[in-house]
């Protein structure tokens, strides 16, 4: 999926042919670059430069409250290296300023940037739930023509309100023959979200449940890049893979082999908000456990499921449920607590869970997807390794690890953070 070919220059006018030479000039790309932006709010904005990287936000960033009582920011930058495929750039470091003040909210430099960076269409590392991810190489190095992108996850500081427009300084330097030119930008200028986040009721029945593959780090949903429609999307940036927990941290008990092991399995799913039914599908069979299925076609990939509409460009998706399960019909109305349906283990789904998420669209792809809050639950504790949906019935037991979490105890108006265990 990388893009890397180089430019067609075939039909350029000489103007273009012109500027196409002084850009692929490492000498004069560096002088028209400069320092970029100044530190101080009165420092003005710099005229037309040009610069070796380009960037483009993927989401519009929407500021939400999680379970560590802090502010959170967690979007994309696609960043192209636009000089020569023989010319690569050196990126160092990259800043995520308030555009109003110019005030730095969260930076990225040396292993922390090499961690939160990869080319489009590497592979997820570690992503196996097997192999741990190697140590990503440092320096990060684009090469010429090569699209990466970069996953931003701020933390703001306690009591910190995230800035109202955010702007991105980009650091490094150019790889020439004749040695590395520093060089500095500032990229995509763009306002953050106003909305607050959607408030809602469990999508589950009371009881303790995993939250697995939440938000933000490097899981299957955070850093799921689809190419859909001739365009990249992050349709699962917020989603949550929940998994019903027995009294002794287990989720499941017995053969793990057979559906009937897992506590989740034919678990009641519930509207988290009233709303009405634009997608019902149905029909598609439960995988067995806990052999990794083939890829599903796209039109599968969610297995039956129902979307709901709880707002203007708002909707709840309920994920791999159990086929003929479903008790709804599309256009009907729903009030909170609902059943829609059971939890099952269709589509791309290896071991019974439901997978919830808010999007933007009524179906799954093409969709983006913001963040969300509950209104009410208990943090009983934490999951400290990384176990995935794809191995869980591999484990020696059905027995999660809990261990204490700093964040135990009663939240409200928060997203639960990844392989966290709640009380509903």
């Amino acid at each position: 999926m990388a893009e890397r070919d180089p430019r067609n220059r075939t039909g350029r006018s000489p103007l273009l042919r012109g500027l196409a030479a002084a850009v692929l000039a490492a000498g004069m790309l560096v002088a028209s670059v400069g320092p970029g932006y100044g530190t101080g709010a009165a420092t003005p904005a710099p005229g037309p430069q040009f610069t070796p990287l380009t960037a483009a936000v993927m989401t519009k960033p929407a500021p939400f409250n999680a379970t560590d009582g802090k502010t959170h920011l967690s979007y994309e930058l696609l960043t192209t290296n636009a000089l020569s495929s023989s010319t690569p750039v050196r990126l160092d470091r990259v800043e995520v300023r308030d555009a109003r003040t110019h005030r730095v909210v969260g930076s990225l430099s040396g292993q922390a940037l090499a961690e939160a960076a990869n080319p489009v269409g590497d592979p997820l590392p570690g992503a196996d739930g097997y192999t741990p991810a190697p140590p990503a190489p440092t320096p990060t190095v684009i090469q010429g023509s090569q699209q990466w992108i970069i996953w931003l996850d701020l933390v703001l500081d306690r009591g910190q309100p995230a800035p109202k427009v955010l702007e991105h300084r980009l650091s490094g330097a150019i790889l020439t023959p004749g040695g590395p030119s520093a060089f500095e930008e500032t990229v995509q200028v763009t306002p953050t979200a106003r909305t607050a986040p959607l408030n809602l009721n469990p999508p589950v029945r009371p009881g303790a449940w995993y939250a697995s593959e939440s938000c933000c780090g490097n899981t299957h949903h955070r850093r799921g890049l689809g190419p859909i429609n001739g365009r990249f999307y992050v349709p699962q940036r917020f989603a949550i893979d929940w998994y019903r927990v027995g009294e002794q941290g287990q989720t499941w008990e017995g053969d793990p082999a057979q559906l009937s092991s897992y506590l989740s399995y034919r678990q009641p799913v519930v509207a988290s908000a009233g709303g009405r039914v634009v997608e019902v599908q149905d029909g598609i069979p439960d995988n067995a456990p806990p052999v990794t299925p083939p890829v599903p076609p796209i039109e599968e990939t969610v297995g039956n499921h129902v979307t709901l509409e709880v707002a203007p460009g708002r909707y709840l998706l309920y994920a791999h449920l159990k086929p003929g399960s479903l008790k709804v019909r599309e256009g009907d109305h729903v009030e909170p607590g609902r059943v829609l349906g059971l939890i099952g283990n269709s589509g791309n789904s290896t071991t019974p869970h439901l997978h919830f998420q808010v999007m933007t669209t009524p179906e799954f792809f093409p969709t983006d997807s913001p963040p969300f809050t509950f209104r009410k639950f208990r943090v009983l504790g934490h999951v400290e390794p990384r176990i995935w949906d794809d191995n869980l019935g591999l484990q020696p037991t059905g027995v999660l690890p809990i261990t204490p979490s700093p964040y135990d105890g009663p939240h409200r108006a928060r997203y639960p953070l990844d392989r966290e265990v709640l009380e509903f």
